[in-house]
């Protein structure tokens, strides 16, 4: 279990990415979704040992993991934001040095990697240097040094940044295969990708944690509040000063928004579906105070 308990983190120039944050997992996909800036980095920073809380604890299975980093690394699998590779490195040499580095049995490396570059479908170009790869192929290695040592906990940050939707849809479906029997923290600001892949979302905003609950929870909570209407640029204006808001598309008879409310936004306004977006842009304006409703 990891379990982080009150943690802050307060920078020396007074600015505070994490405020009282606090959270219990078990296994599963857990989502962090939050906008650039909510502290998710900083958490899964502070997670994999790499920068230390304020205040606060977290703990894995009981211990502190600040007091004995130790016993986390070796369970830890850490794909960060900023992923950085030796490009004249073929993936086998490349998985070979970061075998090295966690201080695997070179023999037990060996049979991993020719797993991992199985898995992750690297096979044909395994033995092709990292340079020449692709962005969707790069995190593909990414993944793979994270997963040599077996980790129980896996923390990926950001992980689909400036992938293609292809490259997208190709990472989520590896990590909804690689949630069995391990924690995986999915840190991202982009909804779809915890929509498709987390059990749980964590759903932060200026460091604070807004709630944490099944996706299905989130979503019967704005049942009959998500409203669809079409209206001219005029009452659009009107509308996105009153309400919370969402997506917005132009219409050869006018602009089609989506709009969450308690109360019908407009007369030709119907009820519609919530998803994920809607409750993201719900509950991050709502405690941002955006909205005048």
């Amino acid at each position: 279990m990891l379990s982080i308990k009150n943690v802050s983190k307060k920078y020396s120039n007074g600015f505070t990415a994490l405020s009282d944050f606090n959270l219990e997992v078990e296994s599963g996909v857990i989502g962090l979704l939050g906008a650039n800036g909510a502290g998710k980095s900083t958490l899964m920073k502070m997670i994999a040992t790499i920068s230390k809380p304020s205040q606060g604890h977290i703990y894995w299975n009981g211990q502190d993991i600040h007091k004995n980093g130790d016993v986390l690394r070796q369970d830890l699998g850490y794909l960060p934001q900023e992923f950085g590779v030796f490009p004249n490195l073929n993936a086998v040499e490349f998985l070979n040095y970061m075998a090295a580095l966690k201080g695997m049995n070179m023999r037990i490396a060996k049979n991993r990697i020719e797993e991992l570059i199985d898995l992750l479908n690297l096979s044909d170009a395994a033995k092709r240097s990292i340079g020449s790869y692709s962005g969707g192929m790069r995190q593909r290695i990414g993944i793979a040094q994270a997963l040599l040592n077996d980790p129980k906990i896996l923390v990926v940050d950001e992980p689909t940044v400036g992938l293609d939707p292809n490259e997208r849809m190709n990472f989520r479906n590896l990590i909804n295969g690689l949630s069995k029997d391990r924690i995986v923290l999915l840190s991202t600001h982009i909804v779809s990708d915890v929509e498709s892949a987390a059990e749980k979302i964590a759903l932060m905003n200026k460091g604070k944690l807004i709630c944490f609950c099944k996706n299905e929870e989130l979503l019967t909570s704005l049942q009959g509040n998500v409203w669809e209407c079409l209206v001219d640029e005029t009452e659009l204006n009107k509308i996105k000063n009153k309400y919370i808001t969402g997506n917005i598309t132009r219409r050869s008879e006018g602009m089609l928004i989506r709009v969450i409310s308690e109360i019908q936004p407009s007369q030709n306004a119907i009820i519609v579906q919530p998803t994920l977006e809607d409750a993201y842009i719900y509950y991050t304006a709502r405690k941002s105070g955006e909205s005048n409703e």
